[in-house]
């Protein structure tokens, strides 16, 4: 396959350069090996699986799933979501993804590390390979990354700057207990890359060991039986075969050492082992070869699944470690194991937004009243307000009455010159929501920093996340009212198009409505509460011009809305697959709800037992959106890709 070649694949990929050396990153040249990504995720899925059996004996409540090797991310899901009577629909994406950046940052280890022998245990730094693992400091990952829009381009840089802030398993749990899983995630990968090395680049198999080294996770531990600077402990490698290299005396005495590797000298201590490979220039001076396990064909491959199997083993240890720290409630969030939402609010607080505000109180406090206790229950809330010239704090909790707090602290105050500051707060807020989170953003004022929107355009990019906004008193006419002295506002059409834009970009919708018919339109952030929502069918069309769109309808959506944006002269009809058509004069029909409020009408669709292929006919020559949701079980993750080639064959972005 070439390097032009692109393909879409169902995981979240890295981009690597060719002189990777550990175990193969990603995918495997040689379809017998173990990477990094199936060793983290095997270890991933049994902890996981672990913790919820222990929380399923606590609780008194029946966990049949058999844990080993056979496992997937449905089986852990569905075992861990459900005490055997809840009929509510699953979803594996959160927790996909989450698993996904683990063994992305793992993988990136190699490009952003690829010359420490720390981060990979070469050259026998034993003691650097552990402080890598164990050491590091929290930092405040979204203000900071926020002090680097410029950079803020793509998820690769953005990982990046996470690594280079954070490092060690001291910063994940220091993460965790902050509540910033995500922060949590991207370091605990790259911890878990070091971890893993360690069992491919030294000679611990070789010794004999059947178990992890419990001392590499626990920095009060000494590290014992270190081969020292000056002992020898390769002999050559016999016409390429390497299997018997390790010196006698070094294996008898149980001394611990691992290979040197350089890409561009020769030079290593005298007497020395080396990783191999054809990258390491070491391995060309005596003693010649290597005793790497990166793979099964390196130069000691014969032990390679032996090495992979104590790397998983360790990494389930590293897990437990950190369950252990921060509980099992915070360590499930860190997994990504939920099948609920994040509500996420990015409010603008200035003078005229008072009944906005009291709005987003209202139905953020409906929602979390309701599902409160229950799996439907938002696994996290997220709060960022905005006005002028100001913007945060970000709020970011687990806990429902901080939020509610929090939303009951806001007033509506200032605001005089009308621009506000919504994408700074819009930018604050994707920088610490998860992945595939859905934001929702109140305004009524233009954004006095639309230079962000390339920025915000790219996070939205590689979050996947989804923004709406609720955009109340777009300019119509000049009619303004004055509020407590506050100059009257005005959003032109102009200025509500940049947000139209974003909303676009991400696949949310952008909803214009008067302040009085706002909560009519809130039903929408209800609609998106729900567990396991995809998205069946959304197009936009600008400029508009009168079309049919299709859409299929399979077994497993449930709970269907249509909702269609535009002008008031717009018309539309819907047809299902059985040819029963509905026409948008009709509120209550046989196949939908209607209800319009603002430029938004919403369907709720009567789609049970109506399989098959749908259609929306929309009657319009202004702009406008068409978008399709339901709840369903089955949904994907993608990135585009392309092959390329090097020491570790594998695709990048």
């Amino acid at each position: 396959m070439s390097q032009t070649v692109r393909m879409v694949v169902l995981v979240v990929l890295l981009l690597l350069v060719d002189h990777t050396h550990s175990f193969q990153p990603l995918f495997s040249s040689k379809g017998n090996s173990t990477t990094h990504r199936d060793i983290t995720q095997r270890a991933v899925l049994i902890k996981t699986a672990q913790v919820c059996r222990d929380i399923a004996a606590e609780e008194g409540w029946g966990f049949s799933l058999t844990i080993d090797d056979s496992l997937t991310v449905e089986k852990v899901q569905r075992a861990c979501s459900s005490t055997g009577t809840s009929t509510s629909v699953l979803s594996t994406v959160r927790y996909q993804t989450s698993i996904a950046i683990m063994y992305f940052t793992n993988a990136l280890v190699d490009v952003v590390f690829a010359l420490s022998e720390e981060h990979h245990f070469d050259d026998e730094t034993f003691t650097g390979g552990r402080d890598v693992i164990t050491a590091g400091t929290a930092v405040k990952t979204q203000r900071t990354l926020y002090l680097f829009p410029q950079f803020l381009m793509n998820s690769f840089t953005y990982i990046y700057l996470c690594l280079l802030m954070l490092k060690g398993v001291f910063a994940v749990k220091s993460s965790v207990k902050q509540e910033n899983y995500g922060a949590g995630r991207l370091v605990l990968g790259q911890v878990c890359h070091t971890l893993q090395d360690f069992y491919s680049h030294s000679n611990w198999v070789e010794l004999g060991n059947k178990s992890p080294y419990a001392a590499l996770i626990k920095p009060d531990q000494t590290l014992e039986n270190l081969a020292g600077p000056s002992v020898p402990t390769c002999r050559n490698c016999t016409d390429g075969n390497c299997e018997n290299n390790l010196l006698p005396d070094l294996q008898q005495q149980g001394l611990l050492t691992s290979g040197y590797f350089n890409l561009f000298s020769s030079e290593k201590p005298a007497g020395k082992c080396s990783h191999g490979g054809s990258f390491d220039k070491t391995s060309r001076k005596d003693p010649i070869g290597g005793i790497s396990k990166d793979d099964t064909g390196s130069s000691h491959g014969s032990l390679h699944h032996q090495a992979a199997d104590l790397a998983v083993n360790a990494t389930v240890e590293l897990l437990e470690d950190i369950r252990l720290a921060v509980g099992n409630k915070k360590f499930l969030q860190l997994m990504g194991l939920s099948q609920s939402t994040v509500l996420c609010f990015v409010i603008d607080t200035t003078g005229s937004m008072s009944d906005d505000i009291a709005e987003a109180k209202r139905v953020s406090f409906e929602i979390i009243d309701s599902k409160r206790g229950t799996q439907q229950e938002p696994s996290a809330y997220i709060l960022v307000p905005f006005n002028d010239p100001g913007f945060g704090p970000l709020v970011m909790t687990t806990n429902a009455d901080i939020f509610k707090d929090s939303i009951n602290a806001l007033t509506a105050s200032g605001g005089g010159d009308i621009p506000e500051m919504c994408l700074s707060g819009l930018q604050l807020a994707l920088t610490a929501a998860p992945s595939t989170s859905e934001i929702f953003v109140f305004t009524d004022a233009p954004a006095k920093d639309a230079h962000l929107k390339s920025t915000i355009t790219a996070l939205i990019e590689s979050s996947k996340s989804v923004v709406t906004f609720m955009l109340t008193d777009v300019l119509a006419s000049r009619r303004r009212r004055s509020l407590q002295g506050v100059r009257p506002r005005a959003m032109s059409q102009a200025d509500a198009q940049l947000y139209r834009d974003l909303a676009r970009a991400s696949g949310g919708q952008a909803i214009e409505v008067t302040k009085d018919d706002l909560s009519k339109a809130t039903t929408v952030i209800e609609d998106s509460s729900a567990s396991a929502v995809v998205t069946v069918f959304q197009v936009v069309s600008n400029p508009g011009k009168p079309d049919n769109f299709s859409f299929t309808v399979d077994g497993s959506l449930k709970n269907m809305t249509a909702y269609i944006t535009g002008k008031s002269s717009l018309t539309f009809s819907i047809t299902s697959a059985t040819g029963v058509t509905q026409s948008s004069s009709e509120s209550s029909g046989p196949l939908a709800t209607l209800t319009t409020t603002g430029n938004l009408r919403r369907l709720s669709l009567n789609a049970e037992n109506q399989t098959g292929l749908w259609e929306i006919s929309v009657n319009s020559n202004d702009p406008y959106s068409v978008k399709v949701i339901g709840q369903s079980s089955v949904n994907f993750i993608y990135n585009l890709v392309e092959a390329h080639e090097g020491a570790h064959g594998d695709y990048s972005l």
